[in-house]
């Protein structure tokens, strides 16, 4: 059997799996993509993405998809107490996800259609002639030697293929073949991944919905109040998503997707002594969904109940999940690795099962780069690089997963007593305006991550390294180019070949000169790895006029030059928007080491610093 060769071998295409390979493609690293299915599954699954995974799509090239084909903002959340089934009562509390407050430029949440996700990624993974995407093929076999992997599988005609590659990467999920069959005999196994145990089966409905007509249905007896099918489709299907904290049946609800997909989610609870495939059958969804979109009559001055007609729902998924928090031991053993789910597992609580596979994907595309341009048969190197990734990974993976479980308890709490204190403490808290708007920030009041350091992680913490780079707007400062921009795009613009790139942060134009100079020979500082011609300057002052300074000159943009651009469609205006929000997080150090994945190496202010801290990235990246 003839054996060919790549670089990276990912198994599952999957959003995780699609993103890497993106994500590789563009270090011009090559890979192949293994995917048993033959198409994109038009099951919606996960439907929410927060702001990181905005941030790292936006990176894969694919901004001008997600309020296009992906996804819609998510606005606000509404936690709503009560046993009775109202969609439509006062929230005790509202999470505002559509400001621009968590410091990467974008709205909170987006609610999004997976199969419209996957195919924006796949589009960007055939962009590159580095990536290799081949469906329908199973992987029957893989081993290991000193060179990297021996990977066979079956195409769908039957036959049988032989591919050798530097690594192999699991993003076949959690009952995949990467885990399941080959690293568990090693020693690699699912374990619960937070003091705060969670498991809970609950049933996920997708719905449809087309809208009724005078004409469809002539006795739907709000037409005769002037009502329209618009105005019917809003009063049972609201916007916003909702929290239903009932002590008898938590659920969750809201639309997804694109506003015209018309698709509706609903989640519930199933609870000890039921069965969750029995709860997921069409009479039971009658029981325990029907009733939240059945209006009393009361409410129009009608006599009889409202429902919304049956016959304009199309039923896309009604089954259960058994959700848990759990997390594998180590994501590594020798040159095959484990992102996503096949990794970790999320409960649905906080929208972090994509967002975490995507962060997963993109802190290990730069790390697969690196492995896979130098050619030591040293073991140690790409263990000690691996080893850092996934302990780095483990370390937010803990906080999203905290988060998500506190927001499961507060959905599903049920002891009467707590309920009436948590709802009392909430009604003091929104008392006050400040306290109002924190509360309102929800996970984002957290602010952006930093790791907390040990050996062999790539960053200084003692210079301000393992914080996740806010990303701000910004306008070039050249005379002919006005378009706003993320800075993320203009740090890692495409055409650099650097792993690591370097933000010269600067007040005023005047300072210009002066940073270049230090900077000028950072080329032989970094012995190659961080270039001087790749070098983004970036001005604080948004007084500053348009003046020759150059390609690589950008100033600060404000909201509302970000909200009359084109990056502004579709999407909510940037409220409460901080333009200096980096330069606050850099601590106006005016250089900054920034790796592919968004996190700072290290910060300095003068050159003797630069020096040591560009030494200190030639050394993690050439071992």
């Amino acid at each position: 059997m003839a054996c060919e060769t790549t670089d990276v071998i990912i198994c599952g295409c999957g959003p995780t799996g699609a993103l890497l390979s993106a994500y590789l493609g563009k270090m011009n690293i090559s890979n192949i993509v293994l995917e048993k299915e033959a198409e994109i599954t038009t099951d919606p699954r996960g439907i929410a993405l927060d702001e990181d995974g905005i941030r790292l799509l936006q990176g894969a090239g694919l901004y001008s998809s997600v309020y296009s084909e992906i996804g819609t903002c998510m606005q606000k959340f509404k936690f709503i107490g009560g046993t009775d089934p109202v969609l439509d009562k006062r929230a005790f509390i509202e999470m505002d996800y559509g400001t621009t407050e968590g410091g990467t430029g974008h709205v909170g949440f987006i609610c999004h259609k997976q199969p419209a996700l996957e195919k924006c990624l796949r589009d960007a993974m055939a962009s590159s002639k580095y990536c290799d995407l081949r469906s329908g093929c199973e992987v029957t076999s893989l081993s290991e030697d000193d060179q990297g992997t021996i990977c066979q599988y079956r195409d769908a005609t039957g036959e049988e293929h032989q591919i050798r590659s530097r690594f192999f990467i699991g993003a076949d999920g959690k009952t995949g073949f990467t885990r399941k069959q080959y690293l568990e005999p090693r020693g690699i196994l699912m374990e619960q991944a937070h003091q705060s145990f969670y498991e809970e089966t609950w049933v996920a409905l997708n719905w449809k919905i087309s809208l009724p007509n005078e004409k469809t249905h002539p006795n739907f007896p709000l037409w005769r109040l002037g009502y329209t099918p618009e105005q019917v489709y809003d009063l049972f299907f609201p916007l916003n998503f909702r929290f239903i904290c009932n002590p008898n049946r938590p659920s969750v609800c809201g639309r997804f997707g694109l506003p015209e997909d018309r698709l509706w989610r609903f989640e519930f609870v199933v609870q000890n002594g039921e069965d969750g495939d029995e709860m997921a059958k069409p009479a039971m969804i009658k029981k325990v969904v029907f009733p939240y979109i059945t209006h009393p009559g009361s409410r129009y001055g009608l006599l009889q109940d409202v429902a919304f007609p049956e016959d304009c729902i199309t039923v896309l998924r009604s089954r259960p999940f058994r959700f848990a928090a759990r997390s594998c031991n180590r994501w590594s053993d020798g040159r095959v690795v484990l992102c996503g789910d096949a990794a970790h597992v999320f409960p649905p609580f906080g929208g972090q099962g994509i967002a975490s596979g995507f962060r997963d994907a993109v802190s290990l595309a730069w790390r697969l780069a690196l492995l896979c341009r130098t050619q030591s048969k040293d073991t140690g190197f790409h263990k000690q690089v691996l080893k850092a990734w996934y302990e780095e990974r483990k370390q937010q993976l803990e906080k999203s997963l905290a988060s998500t479980i506190e927001n499961g308890k507060f959905v599903t709490e049920g002891d009467p007593l707590k309920i009436l204190i948590r709802n009392v403490y909430l009604w003091f808290v929104q008392l006050v305006p400040s306290w109002r708007h924190e509360l309102s920030l929800g996970r984002r009041k957290e602010g952006l991550v930093r790791y907390e350091h040990s050996s062999g992680m790539p960053f200084i913490p003692e210079h301000n390294g393992g914080l996740c780079l806010p990303q701000v707007y910004c306008r070039s400062l050249n005379c002919s180019d006005t378009d706003v921009r993320f800075t993320d795009d203009v740090i890692f613009r495409p055409g650099k070949n650097g792993l690591f790139q370097l933000l010269v942060y600067v007040k005023t134009v005047e300072q210009i000169s002066s940073a270049r100079e230090v900077v000028s020979d950072i080329d032989d500082m970094s012995h190659g790895e961080i270039l001087a011609s790749e070098v983004t300057i970036l001005v604080e002052d948004m007084a500053d006029a348009p003046c020759k300074t150059g390609q690589d000159v950008f100033r600060l943009a404000s909201a509302d030059e970000f909200a009359q651009s084109r990056l502004c469609a579709n999407r909510p205006r940037p409220e409460f928007f901080d333009p200096f929000y980096l330069g606050k997080a850099l601590k106006r150090k005016r250089f900054t080491i920034v790796r592919p994945d968004r996190f700072i190496f290290a910060s300095c202010d003068s050159r003797e610093d630069l020096r040591k801290i560009a030494g200190a990235v030639a050394m993690h990246l050439q071992g």
